[in-house]
Parts: C-alpha cells; sequence; structure tokens
C-alpha cells in the first residue's frame, strides 16, 4: 500500500485518462462528453493528490523503497508531479475553449495530453536510465501526436514530423550514451553509475573515464535537446508555431519542466562526484557556456520576430538559458539553494507561460485570430480585459516586480552569486538579457495600447469561452501569490532536493 501511496499521483491521472477514453468510446451518440472538463478534474486531482503525498511525508512510507531505483517518489517527484499537473489542468481548460471555437474538438486531445503527462510526471521521478528513457518516450510520443493534431494545416503537420525526426535523433543520442554508461560502469541505476565513477572502480576493475566522458556529452546532448537550448533548439520555433495554441502550452510549460527534472536528476546523481563538477574537468563549465548562448540568442532572435507565437517560442529558448544559471551553479553550493531556485523558476514559469498563452487564445476567435503583433493593435482600448491579462503575464516573463517571474529571476541569479566570484558573470550576463528579453514583452504593450490596426488589415476578436477566462484567473491569481510571497515557495522547495 506503500507503493501505491507514493504513486498515486501517477496513478490518479493514468486511472483518469483510461476512464475518460472508456467514458466517450461508450456515450450515446448526441450526448457529447465534457472531455475537457474531465481532464481538468483529473489532473487537479493529480495535484491535491501530490500535495496530500507532501503533507504525509514520503519518507513516511518504506514500501515506496520497492519502486526504486526506477522511480523515486521523494519531495522532488511530488513538486514536478505539482507542478506538471497544474500546467496540465490549465492546458485543458484552454484546449475545452480553444478546440471548439476553431472546429478541432476530437476526443483523442485529452488522453494524449494525460499519457504525455504521466510520461513526464515519470520522468521526473526517474531513477534508472532504463525508466527515463521509457519515460521519456511516452511523453514524447504524445507531444509529437498533439503538435500535429491539425491534420489539415500543412504548418502543423511539419511541426510534428520536424519535431518528432528531431526528438528520435536526440533519444538515439541519450540511448547511445546509457549504453556506454552502463558499459562503463556495470548500472543503469543514476546512484548506482555515480558511485562507480566517483569509486573510480567496478568489481575491483577500473572505470574507464574516456567511455565516461563520451557517454556524458551524448547524455548532455539529448538533454539539451529537451529543454530547446541552443544549438539543439532549431525545433522549437516551428513546432510552437504550427501546434494548436493549447499543444504548445503544454510544451512550452510542462515538457519542459520535466525536462530540467531530468537533467538535474542524471547530471546531480549520475555525474555529480567532485571531478565531473568541477571546472576543470566537468559539465559545469559546458552547460555555463549553454545558459549564455541559450539567452543571447533566444532573446536576440525573439525581439526580431513578427508572431507573437513565434516570439513566446524564442523566449522559451531564452528562459531555458536562465534556468540553466542555476543549474551551473550547482557545483558550489553546500545545500540546495540553487536546486530550490530552479524548481521555484520552472513553477512561476509555469503559470506566467501558461497565462500568456491563454490570453493570446481569449485575444482572437474563429477566422480573427490573434498571431501576428499587428493583430493585437489597438486590443487594450477595444478589449481592456483580455488586454490586462496578457499585460500581466508578459510583466511576469520580463521579471518586473512583484510578479513570479521577477523572483524567480532574482532566486537563480542570487545562487549565480552565491556560487562564487567566477559565478560572478554568469549572474551579469542574465541581467543584462532580461533588460534585453523586456523589449520585446514591452513591444506587445505598444501594440495592445498605442496602435491601432491599418486600414483594411484583419482585426482580432476575442473569443468568448468561461474556460479559457477560469484558466487565466487561475493563473493571475498564482502569477500575483508567488510573486507577494515568494518565501513559502522557495521554502518548500528547499525540502526537496534532487538527490534525496
Amino acid at each position: 500500500m506503500d507503493a501505491f501511496l507514493a504513486a498515486s499521483p501517477l496513478l490518479v491521472v493514468t486511472v483518469g485518462a483510461l476512464l475518460l477514453m472508456l467514458v466517450e468510446a461508450f456515450a450515446k451518440k448526441g450526448k457529447p462528453v465534457d472531455l475537457a472538463l474531465g481532464t481538468t478534474v483529473t489532473f487537479t486531482a493529480g495535484a491535491l493528490v501530490a500535495l496530500g503525498v507532501w503533507a504525509a511525508g514520503p519518507e513516511s512510507l518504506p514500501g515506496a523503497s520497492m519502486l526504486e531505483p526506477y522511480l523515486l517518489m521523494d519531495r522532488f517527484t511530488l513538486f514536478f508531479s505539482f507542478t506538471i499537473c497544474l500546467a496540465g489542468a490549465i492546458t485543458a481548460l484552454l484546449a475545452g475553449g480553444y478546440l471548439r471555437e476553431h472546429g478541432l474538438e476530437r476526443g483523442e486531445f485529452y488522453p494524449l495530453l494525460m499519457l504525455s503527462a504521466v510520461g513526464a510526471m515519470a520522468l521526473a521521478g526517474a531513477g534508472d536510465l532504463l525508466s527515463v528513457f521509457l519515460a521519456l518516450e511516452t511523453m514524447s510520443l504524445g507531444v509529437y501526436a498533439l503538435c500535429g493534431f491539425r491534420r489539415g494545416s500543412p504548418r502543423s503537420v511539419e511541426a510534428a514530423i520536424k519535431y518528432f525526426l528531431l526528438g528520435s535523433l536526440a533519444a538515439a543520442f541519450l540511448l547511445y550514451g546509457s549504453a556506454l554508461l552502463y558499459g562503463a560502469t556495470g548500472h543503469t541505476d543514476l546512484a548506482g553509475i555515480g558511485a562507480a565513477i566517483s569509486a573510480g572502480t567496478v568489481a575491483g576493475k577500473p572505470v574507464s573515464m574516456a567511455l565516461v566522458v563520451i557517454a556524458l556529452v551524448l547524455v548532455l546532448a539529448g538533454l539539451v535537446f529537451k529543454v530547446s537550448a541552443v544549438p539543439f533548439h532549431m525545433w522549437t520555433p516551428d513546432a510552437y508555431e504550427g501546434a494548436p495554441t493549447p499543444a504548445t502550452t503544454f510544451m512550452a510549460v510542462a515538457v519542459k519542466s520535466a525536462a530540467f527534472a531530468m537533467m538535474m536528476r542524471v547530471l546531480l546523481l549520475a555525474f555529480g562526484d567532485e571531478r565531473a563538477m568541477s571546472w576543470e574537468s566537468g559539465w559545469p563549465p559546458v552547460v555555463a557556456a549553454l545558459a549564455v548562448v541559450t539567452m543571447t540568442v533566444g532573446n536576440l532572435v525573439a525581439g526580431r520576430q513578427e508572431s507573437v507565437k513565434r516570439m513566446l517560442a524564442y523566449s522559451s529558448i531564452a528562459h531555458a538559458g536562465y534556468v540553466l544559471i542555476g543549474m551551473a551553479a550547482t557545483m558550489r553550493q553546500s545545500g540546495n539553494e540553487a536546486e530550490a531556485s530552479i524548481l521555484y523558476y520552472l513553477l512561476a514559469y509555469t503559470v506566467s507561460t501558461a497565462g500568456a498563452f491563454g490570453a493570446l487564445i481569449l485575444c482572437g476567435r474563429r477566422g480573427a485570430e490573434a498571431v501576428s503583433y499587428e493583430d493585437l493593435a489597438g486590443i487594450g482600448r477595444r478589449h481592456p480585459a483580455a488586454a490586462l491579462a496578457f499585460t500581466l503575464f508578459l510583466l511576469s516573463l520580463a521579471g518586473i516586480p512583484p510578479t513570479a517571474g521577477f523572483f524567480g529571476k532574482f532566486y537563480l541569479f542570487r545562487a549565480a552569486l552565491y556560487a562564487g566570484d567566477g559565478f560572478v558573470w554568469l549572474a551579469i550576463i542574465g541581467l543584462l538579457n532580461s533588460v534585453i528579453g523586456a523589449y520585446y514583452y514591452l513591444r506587445v504593450l505598444v501594440y495592445m495600447y498605442m496602435r491601432e490596426p491599418a486600414p483594411g488589415a484583419p482585426i482580432a476578436t476575442p473569443m468568448k469561452s468561461g474556460y479559457v477566462a477560469f484558466a487565466l484567473v487561475a493563473c493571475a491569481v498564482l502569477v500575483i501569490a508567488l510573486g507577494v510571497a515568494p518565501g513559502t515557495t522557495i521554502d518548500l522547495a528547499l525540502l526537496a532536493p534532487t538527490r534525496g
């Protein structure tokens, strides 16, 4: 029973997905099932169960060790399970309004969403290379299908194929690197790999460090692709633009959160010894360089976009760079302050980004969808509520106080400063990139409040959906709450170390 209770967030979402599939299959014709509401309830139940297990304490469930090393149901996993379920619930609400409005309402969207979320939750808790790969593919296959959900759109199909092919290549890197790690250490569990690398011997034989380094490069390449960091970011703008906006929302928040959880588990458990985490011979300088390049490229290219959706895609790339600052800072943290800052940032990023895509959905109806900056011209005067919602979430993404996004960046940059003098430059570059990023977020506000549509240009008209409106209100409340009282969340994140 302890094992079932520990894994209950996963089980709730899995069972909910299967039940909704059966309900839709056996529903009477002419009596459609509200799958959006059912999916939202399922994800909400998963989030509440994760909170319940957290309150009870996963350490008080000794039977949970039966799941190890394949599934580590600790507070780190529970934190990400809550974040992913929250992202799934918001996505389901947005889909409930968007799919109906645009004539895309088909039942398979919601089971794909839930089962992909199950893969993401399992990925956050994976403690073995085998379970990492299985969870990663479970999550990815559902997202590939969601990306190409608009079957009549060549752009959507192209985006899905591109994402699938590049994702398969990244998975091959990860799988080959995992095979090399097994060959070098004789282990597939992350803790066992870390112990073997630290000891330098396995069964009395020396570990081939050359093989470990090659494996690290391959594994890191696969991880970097999944978090959409430069130079493995090419799929992101096309996939985000081609997918239905609710699917884009899920990719931008839930998939990215799970990918960073996987990166933290793999790097800190399997490559967490002094040599692998040193500046001279380990992965931190590589991650720091990736952070700088990812932030800079994401922000510079985002400022040149004319599509708001592509701008948000490059924005998500830049935010991946900010998180990589915290990842590099873990090398010199005696506690887990850098890890906690990453957890807080991903939660703040989830509600801010989901709200931004939700506001973009709200700003356009069928036949008059808001896509470009010009589409949003004058919407602040015509529809102030939709513009106000968009403004709040963009300010949070820009890091303007007192929103959640401001404190997310504050904690990450503080972690870099605490990591030592060598990381001060990393915090400074992050701060400068935040200033650059503010340009393209404020540009949206200029169009909404200070521009009028060009004569004869199509005018975006907001849609009417209680589901979308409720999702935006929920995101707005969380953005403000996380900004007004950030200490509570960061204290909880401090209780969720990656390494137990």
